[in-house]
Formats: structure tokens, sequence, C-alpha cells
């Protein structure tokens, strides 16, 4: 049998695999019997004026910038710019070529989206969204550049020096190698990027510490502290997440977030102890391992070994964006149908629909969320379900309990 039949067979095998773990462990009906939802049930008519109005003021601007971040590597690698940009850097050795045409290639590409970030930025200052001066703005903006760039010229180094290592069956150590690197940037990524963004406090003993610690301790999910992020010198938005593995876990609010009443702070904390004791970033990050795995495979039966030549570097660079963009429904889907799953477990835990569904509103108008999005863009974007969404579920798990969630706008 050929190599390029057993990368086809690996192939195969790796996607099946990898699509039946997606099928049997996605939550696809966290709840049963939650209905379509209606934004007009719970929102006013000026509280979906006001979404209307600032999607219409900052979308055509984002959605800009999103394309140009695809468009840009799939120009440069689909034409004759690519290997004529490698070429007129004149760099001889490869291992100083590939990070030379990734760092122009996605520097290119962050100039060009640079005044749809301004124009955006402005948007989401009128709006009320954004604290940032513009010195904060350009070191978050060059900070998150410094990291996805150094990702792509690591990413890129380890594939096109494995296939110039082993010409034919290249592809093996590069998937297996790629597997590991998304388990070591999942385990890195709160020690090492999240610091870089926001500087983490432990919060101050008190009564709402210590509901979050004993909230933890019955969930059965243990939990080293509870940090405050300083998320207001960059925004107004309200969030909180848990982040670390195991012993090491820490709940982590917004200080945005300690400004709406503690009993909706308590919902939000128990959605995010759902992902820990579901343990979902390390299933994300198996998922993603597999995905690798699989990637890696059908670039070989893409290139080949073609990959060798560092002068396809940029097809190397297309070639990812087109993937990220593809599976972004998929991953989408999936992560809606799991944070689904963490608000049913949240009401589980807490057994207050009426909070969870007041909570999900507060969010909402302070965040200036989208309530009924086009489904091509919340099939590309949103990871969340919608607010109403949301809130539906809550009313259909406080009707199977015997707890009545009113509409929200008549209220």
């Amino acid at each position: 049998m050929s190599e390029r039949r057993i990368a086809a067979l690996a192939g195969v095998v790796v996607g099946a695999a990898l699509l039946l773990v997606v099928v049997v462990t996605t939550p696809w009906m966290p709840l049963d019997g939650v209905p379509a939802s209606d934004p007009a049930t719970d929102f006013t008519a000026a509280d979906i004026a006001r979404q209307d109005a600032f999607r219409a003021d900052v979308l055509p601007w984002s959605t800009l910038s999103w394309a140009l971040s695809v468009l840009v590597p799939v120009v440069i690698g689909f034409s004759s710019l690519g290997r004529r940009l490698a070429e007129a850097l004149r760099v001889r050795r490869w291992y100083l070529l590939v990070p030379l045409v990734v760092v122009v290639i996605a520097l290119a590409g962050s100039l060009l989206a640079l005044p749809s970030g301004i124009v955006t930025e402005r948007a989401l200052r009128r709006w009320g969204l954004s604290t940032q001066d513009w010195g904060s703005w350009a070191r978050d903006r060059a900070v998150g550049w410094v990291i996805g760039t150094a990702a792509l010229v690591l990413l890129a180094l380890l594939l096109v020096g494995m296939a110039r290592r082993w010409r034919t069956w290249w592809w093996v150590p590069a998937a297996l190698s790629a597997a590991v690197l998304v388990v070591v940037v999942s385990f890195a990524y709160p020690v090492l990027v999240e610091p870089r963004f926001n500087e983490f406090t432990s919060m101050p003993a008190g009564a709402l510490r210590d509901d979050l610690m004993e909230l933890a301790a019955a969930d059965g999910v243990p939990v080293q502290d509870v940090l405050v992020a300083d998320a207001s010198r960059r925004t107004t938005s309200l969030n909180a997440y848990v982040s670390g593995f195991g012993s090491t876990r820490r709940i982590v609010v917004y200080d945005t977030l300690l400004r709406i009443p503690p009993e909706q702070v308590r919902l939000v904390v128990a959605h995010e102890l759902g992902h820990a004791k579901r343990n979902d970033v390390l299933h994300g990050t198996m998922v993603g391992a597999l995905a690798a795995l699989f990637g890696v495979i059908l670039l070989r039966l893409l290139i080949g070994s073609r990959l060798a030549d560092p002068r396809n570097t940029a097809l190397l660079l297309a070639l990812i964006a087109i993937g990220t963009t593809v599976v972004a429904p998929a991953q989408n889907l999936i992560s809606r149908r799991i944070e689904t799953r963490a608000d049913v477990h949240s009401l589980d835990l807490t057994r207050d629909p009426a909070v969870f569904a007041a909570m999900q509103h507060q969010l909402a108008v302070t965040n200036i969320s989208a309530l009924d999005p086009a489904p091509w863009r919340f099939a590309m974007f949103s990871s969340h379900p919608t607010p109403p969404q949301r809130i539906e579920v809550a009313r259909t798990w406080g009707s199977q309990h015997g707890i009545a969630v009113p509409p929200l706008a008549s209220q």
C-alpha cells in the first residue's frame, strides 16, 4: 500500500473517531421541551431598538476586520504573491524564511484591518462598552498580534521542519506534535496569556467570596481561590469564568460583574462551575487535539511534500485560514449546546430560574448582546445561545419544577 493511501486511510479513521467523539459527547438536548424564543417576550421595544442600532453601527466594521483576516492569507497563499514574497525576502535558511513570511502576512492583514478596528473601537466608546484609552487599546492589539503570530510561527516551523526532515512520512510526527501542542497551549493559556491582558487579585474576604466558595464546595468542584480581574479598565461588559484544572482551579469574575446584585453573580458563577464539573475545557482540549491530528493528515493529502519548500509557507497559512473558517459553524454549534448544559447546571444548583432570567436580561442589556442575529452570523460567530434563548431555558426549567417565570418585558 502506498504512503498516500495510508495517509488517506488514517484520515478516514481519525476523522471517523473525531466525528464519533463529537456526536457521543456533545449534549445535543440539555433540556427537553424548550420552545423557540421571541425577544419581545423579555425585552422592551427600546431594548431591541438599542441593540439593532448598536449592531448597525458596529457590525459592518467588525465583519470587515474578520473578512480581511481570512482574505489576506487566502489571496496571498493561492496566488503567485506567496512565492514572490518568499523570493523577495532573499533569505536562504528555511528556519528564518518561514517565520519572516508568517510575520509579513500577519502584519499585512493587521495593517489592512487597522482602520476598521479603529472605527469599531470608536463605536464601542460611543455606546459605552469600551473604557480604554488609545494607548491601552494599541497595547492590547499589539500583544494579541504577537501572541497569535508567535503561535502561527511555531506551527509553521513545526510543519515545514518535519516535512523537510521526513519528506514522505512527515505527517505522522507532525500530526502527533500538533496534537501535543494543542494540549500544551490549553494548559499554558491561563498562566501565560491571561495575565497579559488583565491583572488578577484575590477577592477580599466577605459574604460574596464565602458564598461563591461554598457554592463550589456544594457542587463538588475544588476551587483554590476567587479572583477579580480588572476588566473595567478596558470594558463595561460583564463576565466570569473558571480558570485552571484540578486543584489549581480559580473562579475569576470581572470587576464589572460585581456591580450587579450578588444573587445574580452567584448564578453566573454557578454556570461556570458547570463547565468545571463537566471538565468542558479538558474535553474541548482533547477534541481539539484530535482535530489537529485530522487537520495535519488532511494537509498531507492536499499539498503533500510541497510543504518542505519554505516558499509554500503562504499556501500553508491560506489553508489554515480556510480550515478555521470552515469548521467555525460546527465549533459554535457544539459550544452552544455545552453552554446550554452549563445553564441547566446553574439552574439545578441554585434552583432560582427567576433570578437566572433576570441575570441574563441584565447581561444582555449591559453588553448590548445580539437578541436575534442573522442565521449566518449566528452560525459563524455565536459560541453561546442568544439571551432570549437562555431565558427561555430558565422559563422551561421553572415550568418543569413548578416555578413560574413571567415575561420580563411586561415588568
